[in-house]
């Protein structure tokens, strides 16, 4: 019976998206064709995979020739997943990725996920389900209906800072585009988790700006209108090397005097300026610990 309920809380809608240890220097490209798709993701974690948990997730390939090479594969590096949300969605996915050997694909399907980003028939950039079944299996490791966590994230929780995606931008399918410019500028993303934030908390996480700026109240409603995604970022001296990447909190100043910015390029008012990023070291290790420890994903 079990089974069967996981089954149908899947059918239709949903799927497994997973982005392979070989592309996750191209997660933002990946995940710009997904938006493009017309999908929304509803959930996105890194995580790093046991071998129980790779041993767990492929399954249904023990008895192929290529087994073990595709365990120790996955096992590399982290992996991006994602639950992926729109009409028949499981066909629409596998579409987009295109055959599973690259090298086919390249042939038959040039411009698919992994003629663009994958090798060969084991490094091919994205997984995705084949069946209602398999969605439902595969869903359940990656993020438990128990309300579990799942694999183990991917944060370092060292020379880092904190970067959150806000949720105008996630809506409005920037992700992809803000993760990739990211990359361009030379910073590492460590770890990468979507959430949601309630009133409560994100007044807490305001409550140093309550009573000094006019748009306090704006802000608030603007970060718990939907879901955010925080990320670990890794550089020397991080926290003032991203603060400056990221701009002036106005994205009308921002394209005035710093064009390149995150917040000038993504943003639209003070209150929707596209990321958010943390001042202080001490406060992105505590924002980090807080998004990224938690299980509401």
């Amino acid at each position: 019976m079990h089974d069967v309920r996981i089954i149908y809380q899947y059918t239709g809608r949903q799927t497994l998206a997973l982005i392979k240890p070989d592309a996750i220097s191209k997660a933002g490209e990946i995940i710009e064709i997904i938006n493009k798709a017309g999908f929304t993701i509803t959930k996105l974690k890194m995580m790093m995979l046991s071998r129980k948990e790779a041993l767990d997730f492929h399954v249904d390939h023990q008895s192929r020739p290529f087994y073990n090479e595709l365990i120790q594969f996955i096992t590399t590096g982290p992996v991006i997943a994602m639950e992926i949300l729109r009409d028949d969605a499981i066909c629409e996915w596998k579409r987009l990725l295109g055959p599973a050997n690259s090298g086919v694909a390249r042939t038959d399907a040039s411009g698919s996920i992994r003629a663009l980003f994958g090798t060969d028939g084991i490094r091919n950039a994205a997984h995705g389900p084949d069946s209602f079944a398999s969605a439902a299996r595969e869903m359940e490791l990656f993020f438990p209906s128990s309300g579990g966590c799942g694999p183990a994230n991917t944060a370092k929780f060292t020379n880092c800072t904190c970067c959150i995606v806000k949720p105008h931008a996630v809506s409005e399918g920037l992700l992809g585009k803000i993760l990739m410019a990211i990359r361009d500028a030379g910073f590492e993303i460590s770890a990468m988790q979507m959430f949601n934030m309630d009133r409560v908390n994100v007044e807490e996480f305001y409550e140093v700006y309550k009573g000094v700026v006019t748009e306090y109240h704006d802000m608030v409603t603007e970060m718990y209108s939907g879901p955010c995604v925080a990320m670990e970022i890794q550089q020397n001296d991080a926290t003032k090397t991203f603060r400056e990447f990221c701009g002036p909190a106005d994205p009308e100043i921002a394209r005035h005097l710093r064009p390149g910015t995150l917040r000038a390029i993504f943003g639209k008012t003070k209150i929707q300026n596209a990321v958010h990023c943390t001042d202080l070291p001490e406060d992105g290790l505590l924002e980090l610990i807080n998004y990224l420890s938690s299980s509401d994903v």
